[in-house]
């Protein structure tokens, strides 16, 4: 059996062998070629970066942070403080810093890093040229990589407002007028994806900030994961807005019906001067007048145990908290100043293992108690509704049904954050009123990104499918190599095991025994074991029969042989029947 399953192992190796040189040319001449297959996959495994073109023609802003000359010349590092702080905390001292990402993923993408935390830290661009709202949408589109995590703080830009306030960004802070305001934050369970419009009053010139509804998707992942993640604002002059998460829309909605306060004031508001009557009743219902409460319904909710019994050993006439015997009185104590000292009361040592003082029944809960009476309520006769003040024109009514075209100018862009994560990584930001460009930015840089983090992520199982749909021949070998040797060899093991037989039980009849060859002797010395006294002497003949047996094996090949064919026949038998 061993040959049999070394031959076909011998086989499989061959089979496996002529496969894979099956794959190779047929003329070797030792020089390795690629397939052009796997050489395009080498290729595009490894991912090319190069710096996007900031061209002015299409932004307003792009900033990709890879050139540290450009970044010192365009950005400015905020020296202002915060009103009403102390001092201490109140200066704008963050740290910030150009740098590679801790989870290198493109050679040579360098990031805008805010390293301290518990720090107000501020920094801002100019704009190329301001962005005036009218006929072309306002795209701003960003990425954020929280390195550390966050538990509590914001990564959101601000679009600050352009006028006298902007003039000399040194002094940016947070109370530096801005439009808009957009990006997440977190604190604790509070997550928000901020996108805030600081609409202008046409009335009375007044702003008031105004929210978007929350996303419909959940956004907890960016906090958590450490990747890089993509946000995007697109406002549009149909004053529809629409917010996305790594080119993944979360949130989108309109101006004027999706913000939270409304865009435009309601055209009444309640009169200011109106005041509930003291007379007014809004009771709907009241209790019944005429309803009298049972008479038993005036019993305690508990009362004394009529069960229990005062201990023999209760001692009434003993206070439960004594004077203490032991203690004295203060060498500085004054009588004058102090007081007339009084030792302090310990609990007497008689009622520790007595009851002392008035003895009282325990109280235990009242059988027929039957809780609070209550009259049944009826409609009230005077009900006059539930009391709300007059309506009047709204003196502050506008009516702005096209928020879009007179949202206020922006001329730059600012970061102005306070968090308790370091290392937060804004990279790529960008303005522009063409969509198509922020997404060709993206393609350039966010993309890669994903594509290279995607790769690092595909699970065994995913590449063993790939690899298995792209070379379908790999299944036949398979099949081949492993399940035909082990079908073959599971067969030949069940085929070839050897009949087993049951050993005969003694009984007093006359039977039969035979055996194979190989189980004789274990078979006979069983047997003599258990033979009894009278069957020695067929025993003896037996071991005999058995002894000459193995003489004759070493006897000449011809006497051998006959021997093996006499032996091969079964061997009978008989057993005498047992005597009383």
């Amino acid at each position: 059996m061993n040959l049999k399953l070394s031959i076909i192992l011998l086989l499989s190796l061959s089979c496996l062998t002529f496969l894979v040189n099956c794959e190779t040319d047929e003329f070797d001449d030792g020089v390795v070629v690629e397939d052009e297959e796997e050489v395009s996959q080498k290729k595009e495994d490894k991912i090319e970066y190069q710096s996007p073109y900031p061209d002015p023609n299409k932004f307003y802003l792009s900033e990709h942070f890879d050139d540290l000359k450009r970044f010192e010349e365009k950005w400015v590092k905020s020296e202002a403080k915060k009103d009403d702080i102390a001092e201490e905390i109140a200066k704008y001292d963050g740290e910030w810093s150009i740098e590679a990402p801790q989870r290198s993923i493109l050679d040579r993408d360098l990031g805008l890093v805010l390293k301290s935390k518990a720090k107000h830290a501020a920094i801002s661009s100019r704009l190329n040229k301001p962005f005036k709202f009218g006929n072309k949408p306002l795209v701003v589109q960003y990425e954020v990589t929280l390195q550390d995590g966050q538990e509590c703080g914001g990564s959101y830009i601000k679009l600050l407002s352009s006028g006298a306030a902007t003039t000399d960004l040194k002094s940016f802070h947070d109370k530096t007028p801005y439009t808009i305001m957009f990006g997440p934050d977190k604190c604790g369970n509070d997550i928000k994806l901020h996108f805030i419009l600081r609409h202008v009053n046409p009335k009375n010139g007044s702003i008031e900030e105004k929210h978007s509804k929350k996303p419909k998707d959940r956004i907890e992942e960016p906090f958590k994961d450490k990747q890089p993640h993509l946000y995007k604002l697109v406002l549009k002059p149909d004053n529809t807005f629409q917010i996305s998460v790594d080119h993944k829309v979360v949130n989108e909605g309109h101006l004027l019906k999706d913000m939270n306060p409304a865009i435009n004031p309601p055209k009444e508001i309640d009169d200011p001067t109106d005041f509930k009557p003291e007379s007014w009743d809004e009771r709907e219902k009241i209790p019944d007048p005429t309803a009298i409460k049972p008479e038993n319904f005036d019993v305690p909710p508990q009362i004394p145990d009529p069960n229990a019994i005062k201990p023999e050993n209760w001692l009434d006439d003993e206070e439960r908290l004594i004077p203490d015997p032991n203690a004295a009185k203060p060498e500085d104590w004054d009588d004058e100043i102090d007081g007339k000292w009084e030792p302090p009361l310990i609990e007497n040592p008689l009622c520790e293992n007595n009851g002392c003082g008035k003895w009282e029944q325990p109280m235990i809960a009242n059988p027929e108690y039957k809780g609070k009476w209550r009259a049944p309520l009826i409609d009230n006769p005077n009900y006059q509704g539930k009391w709300s003040p007059r309506k009047i024109p709204n003196p502050d009514f506008f009516e702005d049904n096209d928020p879009f075209t007179r949202i206020t100018t922006i001329s730059a862009v600012g970061i102005e954050l306070w968090s308790m994560s370091n290392d937060i990584l804004f990279d790529n930001i960008v303005v522009t009123d063409d969509e198509t460009h922020a997404y060709e930015w993206a393609q350039h840089t966010y993309d890669l990104k994903r594509k290279h983090l995607d790769k690092q992520a595909e699970s065994f199982v995913q590449k063993m499918k790939k690899i298995v749909n792209e070379n379908p021949w790999i299944v036949a070998l398979l099949v081949v190599v492993i399940g035909l040797p082990v079908s073959i060899i599971l067969y030949m093991l069940c085929s070839s095991s050897p009949k087993k037989v049951d050993d005969s039980k003694k009984t007093d009849a006359v039977i039969d025994d035979t055996y194979d060859e190989p189980q004789v002797k274990d078979r006979r010395s069983k047997l003599d074991l258990n033979e009894p006294e009278g069957e020695t002497e067929e025993a003896a003949v037996e071991g005999e029969e058995i002894s000459n047996q193995e003489a004759e094996e070493e006897e000449p090949e011809i006497t051998q042989v006959t021997e093996e064919i006499k032996s091969s026949e079964p061997i009978t038998r008989k057993r005498k029947t047992r005597k009383e």
